[in-house]
């Protein structure tokens, strides 16, 4: 193949990847509707709408420079916008692709919006709208692309003895999310009605189908997110990527089915879900390192780890209507211990080092979401008054119901 049509098609998968990654974000929307309460799915999808909206242009604004400065251990930024390389027509070599500098940009702001998303369905019921829209800004626009940078941008983390991996983002983006998720959960606090005399009472989402339909949205998606990480329409890789993500994400519903069975005593629909979501976060950074078996059982972990990790927020009563700290937070760690444990990056130096990125990338994305979202407590408030939380953000904040059955 010449080197002119190798581009074009290392381009052309990066841009329909791109586009799953984007479908991506209607799946996080189903899902949230879905786990709410029908008084606040307008609230859900309005948030969900605005962030990828936020995303792409704080992205292109601020944080793709950011993330990829061009230099730097800790923190670069090579201004503001967005600038074609000199030569070759915006063309740029990485890793083993060979593609344009805006497919570059695109790709990555789709990773980045997710972020926000994670944090989105944590919180939900309960935010001031304007309060998350100024926190998904700053999160996307500074406190993701530093991180990301650390690994992805030539950073720190990429530069030990022993480099991090994180193939595609269990915890560049996932944990990420999931840390910031959870210091905006500790300020904000639960919802109404859910913890009565220190006992959890269960609130439940209003409808199963959608979120259903939002799973797997996300599983679809999922071949983009990572499968374009690959960053090249390289045969061999992105087949591997295709199959070891599969494999992860059925062996994680099939976990969650189970462990859900045998430790809750029922057959939770909403376990399995987010079983699959946590099969597909595990196997993310290790997705082209990794075998059939080793697959499955990272996927099985992960879906285990599910109902475990659920029962366990729930009784310290952190309140999380869709489970993102769980799914994302918590099987993300483990899916990015799990590239030292198996596969070709299996060793005792690569899980410390796996250790070190997580426990840096989590720190930092834990305290910078913190101070923020208490500042932004302290002066604006966070969190809508008890009787709009009874009445539904649908009607208080949007004068508008998801639903019109007259």
């Amino acid at each position: 193949m010449t080197d002119i049509a190798l581009y074009t098609v290392n381009n052309l998968w990066l841009l329909l990847a791109t586009c799953m990654v984007f479908i991506m974000h209607l799946g996080f929307a189903s899902l949230e509707a879905g786990f709410v309460q029908e008084k606040n799915v307008v609230n859900i999808l309005f948030k969900n709408s605005l962030i990828i909206c936020i995303g792409l242009i704080s992205y292109a604004f601020v944080g793709f420079n950011l993330m990829y400065p061009g230099g730097g251990d800790f923190f670069g930024f090579a201004g503001f916008g967005l600038s074609l390389p000199e030569g070759d027509a915006g063309g740029i070599n990485y890793a083993d692709g060979n593609y344009h500098y805006y497919t570059d940009f695109i790709f990555q702001a789709m990773f980045a919006a997710t972020c926000a998303t994670i944090v989105s369905g944590a919180v939900a019921e309960r935010i001031k709208l304007e309060s998350f829209l100024i926190f998904s800004i700053l999160l996307v626009s500074l406190s993701y692309p530093i991180t990301g940078m650390w690994h992805w941008g030539g950073g720190w983390l990429s530069k030990l003895e022993t480099p991090f991996y994180d193939f595609a983002g269990s915890t560049v983006v996932h944990a990420a999310g999931g840390f910031a998720a959870l210091a905006c959960v500790l300020l904000i606090g639960p919802r109404s009605g859910k913890y009565i005399d220190g006992e959890s009472t269960a609130i439940r989402g209003h409808n199963m189908p959608l979120a259903t339909i939002g799973v797997f949205l996300l599983w679809f998606g999922w071949y983009g997110f990572n499968g374009g990480s690959v960053l090249s329409a390289d045969a061999s890789g992105v087949s591997t990527v295709f199959v070891t993500t599969s494999l992860a994400a059925a062996a994680g519903g099939i976990g969650a089915f189970f462990c859900s069975l045998f430790y809750i005593k029922t057959y939770d629909l909403s376990m399995v879900l987010n079983g699959i979501l946590g099969g597909l976060v595990g196997i993310t950074a290790g997705a082209d390192q990794m075998g059939v078996i080793d697959s499955i059982l990272i996927g099985l972990i992960a879906g285990v780890i599910i109902p475990f990790s659920v029962v366990f927020f729930d009784k310290i009563k952190i309140d999380d209507p869709v489970g993102a700290t769980s799914v994302h937070l918590a099987c993300g760690i483990w899916g990015t211990l799990a590239v030292g444990i198996f596969g070709a990056k299996a060793g005792g130096a690569q899980i410390v080092t796996q250790l070190i990125g997580i426990v840096s990338v989590g720190i930092f994305s834990f305290v910078f979401a913190f101070v923020i979202f208490y500042i932004i407590k302290a002066t604006m408030g966070v969190r809508v008054s008890e009787g709009m939380e009874q009445k539904g953000l649908d009607i208080t904040e949007h004068d508008m119901t998801a639903y019109d059955f007259n």
